[in-house]
């Protein structure tokens, strides 16, 4: 059949072997198939909610502030604002010292090594302030709520004492975290449904790539070159046996 559509179109291979994507009926076929991404894009929406319910632990966030001060006198100029966000600055280094984690550890009595609770500890400056926000995060609020307030109270002692400089004052003690911050469930609800939708896409554009079968006479025409005179509609075997047996009745 190769041989004989190749002599009735010479171009007939060449338009068979330039395989072109028709990004317009890629999309028409994304579109009849909406149902299925749309069931695909709620089961991974559903299974995130599974996974974040079931697996993932949630976590407490609390944080504590200590306002750097720079001389002991009342007056405060321009220079002892810039050498206080210096301070800030280098205060942040005292909560990477494993002697500060250590001290935590033994007032708390925390099963936790220096290393692991230096991960629960994020020191921050914002800018243009002598603030320093200490936030804690562990599985309990009232844990995050005592680390937070620990770590303070431990670097206003390590400061006055290793650095011979004035104590940071206590800002604000930290709040008991009323619910948790981390895992977000919105966040993973929007992420699991993105996948499903993405997931369902891509399966439907790929069958779409590798469907090399002739659907209409407007297939015929574009993939082997030769047009279309008519279409017969097809029967199948047991339409052919009850007419066949119809016939025999009237006979």
């Amino acid at each position: 059949m190769t041989q004989e559509v190749a002599q009735l179109n010479p171009t007939a291979k060449e338009q068979i072997g330039d395989y072109e994507i028709d990004l317009i009926e890629l999309f028409y076929r994304l579109i009849e198939n909406v149902k299925y991404i749309i069931a695909a894009a709620l089961v991974g929406a559903l299974l995130s909610w599974l996974y974040t319910a079931t697996m993932v632990d949630p976590l407490y966030t609390a944080t504590s502030k200590l306002y750097v001060l720079n001389a002991g006198d009342s007056a405060i100029n321009l220079a002892d604002l810039q050498i206080g966000n210096y301070l800030a600055s280098d205060y942040q280094e005292v909560f990477k010292n494993w002697h500060v984690h250590e001290m935590v550890i033994d007032r708390l009595e925390l099963p936790y090594s220096y290393t692991e609770i230096s991960k629960m500890i994020t020191v921050s400056n914002p800018t243009n302030t002598r603030i320093l926000y200490i936030k804690a995060t562990a599985k309990s609020p009232e844990e995050a709520k005592n680390i937070a307030d620990t770590y303070a109270s431990v670097a206003q002692e390590f400061i006055a004492t290793t650095m011979d400089t004035r104590e940071p004052n206590l800002f604000e003690e930290a709040l008991l975290p009323s619910a948790p911050s981390s895992p977000n469930l919105s966040r993973n609800l929007i992420i699991g449904f993105m996948l499903g939708f993405i997931a369902a896409c891509g399966a439907i554009t790929v069958i779409y790539l590798m469907d090399d079968k002739i659907h209409s006479s407007e297939d015929v025409e574009k993939y082997i070159g030769i047009p279309t005179l008519g279409m017969l509609p097809m029967q199948d075997d047991r339409h052919n046996a009850v007419r066949q047996r119809k016939g025999g009745v009237s006979a």
